[in-house]
């Protein structure tokens, strides 16, 4: 590690020498340097940590690129991120980044905190168009998730009937059958397929299990018989040196065969919107977008695009 003390005392000499300072303009120099190294530092630190946390269990609402006024249900805790993927675009950040210290919230605490919401949104609005389960990580990880999914659709029904109900999921856990259950009582059942290549997946999403295989994962998206929508982050960039990019036809065309195996309602594809954990990350082009979700309109399947 560099001794800074001797790095400035040698600036400072060098200083004194060449521009024959007197010693309060040398001490200004000394500590204006000191203030950018300190400036310089902070900037890296923030360019690399993560953007959002959200509170838990119940936050927003927000404004959605493609769900409208979403109130947001975390079922995960609101000091930190537990997720079953750790990818690069994550606007929660790196899960190394955010290890929590408090537990999930129980099913009894989302239930309160979503009815005393609800109750307050239907007296002085906005009314919401869809309550989504989402936040600092994986939702249907939850070891009470089917539970808490039959509580949200009563509360929903009694106090904003017309809103949606939407899980977005990373699909890790569609091996569980109670998980599957759940998910086919929700109006809108979004699960994650970024790319059918699994070294890609690994690199980019990082699941936590080695067993994960994507193969597997498009076998239970088919279970569904319809009722999922696939969403699919596309974007261009690397990560320490390998190229990310998705855009490409050796990656597009097998997805789109993945797709039309699954004959989901709709599909989902989207690029970079907020900041994102690695910097090295761009967005894909509406061209490029708009070039993908006619492929998959032409299988007479339903897609729409966000920019």
């Amino acid at each position: 590690m560099r001794n800074y003390g001797t790095f400035y005392e040698k600036v400072g000499n060098f200083l004194k020498k060449t521009l024959s300072l007197d010693n309060k303009l040398l001490m200004f120099f000394i500590n204006f340097l000191g203030f950018l190294s300190s400036l310089f530092f902070l900037i890296i630190t923030f360019a690399h940590m993560s953007t959002v946390i959200y509170p838990s269990p119940i936050f927003g609402p927000i404004h959605s690129r493609r769900l409208g006024v979403s109130l947001g249900i975390n079922l995960q805790p609101a000091d930190g991120k537990v997720c079953t993927f750790d990818c690069i675009y994550c606007e929660c950040g790196f899960n190394a980044d955010h290890h929590p210290t408090l537990p999930r919230p129980t099913r009894e605490e989302v239930a309160k905190a979503l009815e005393a919401k609800l109750k307050d949104m239907a007296e002085n609005g906005p009314k919401p168009d869809v309550l989504t389960f989402a936040g600092n990580g994986e939702p249907t990880s939850h070891p009470h998730f089917a539970e808490i999914v039959d509580a949200t659709i009563a509360l929903r029904n009694c106090y904003c009937p017309d809103a949606h109900i939407s899980v977005l999921s990373n699909a890790t856990q569609l091996h569980r059958a109670e998980v599957r259950e759940a998910l086919m009582k929700v109006d809108n059942n979004i699960q994650k397929l970024d790319t059918v290549d699994d070294a890609y997946i690994r690199l980019v999403n990082r699941p936590a299990s080695r067993a994960y295989r994507v193969d597997d994962i498009i076998g239970q998206l088919r279970l569904f018989g319809g009722h999922v929508i696939i969403q699919t982050m596309f974007m261009h960039g690397s990560i320490d040196g390998e190229d990310v990019g998705n855009t490409a036809e050796r990656y597009v065309a097998p997805w789109l065969e993945a797709v039309r195996l699954i004959q989901p309602a709709e599909v989902m594809i989207y690029t970079i919107d907020r900041p994102t954990p690695d910097t090295c990350l761009q967005k894909a082009t509406p061209l490029e977008l708009d070039a993908i979700r006619r492929r998959v309109e032409d299988m007479g399947i339903a897609c729409t695009a966000s920019y």
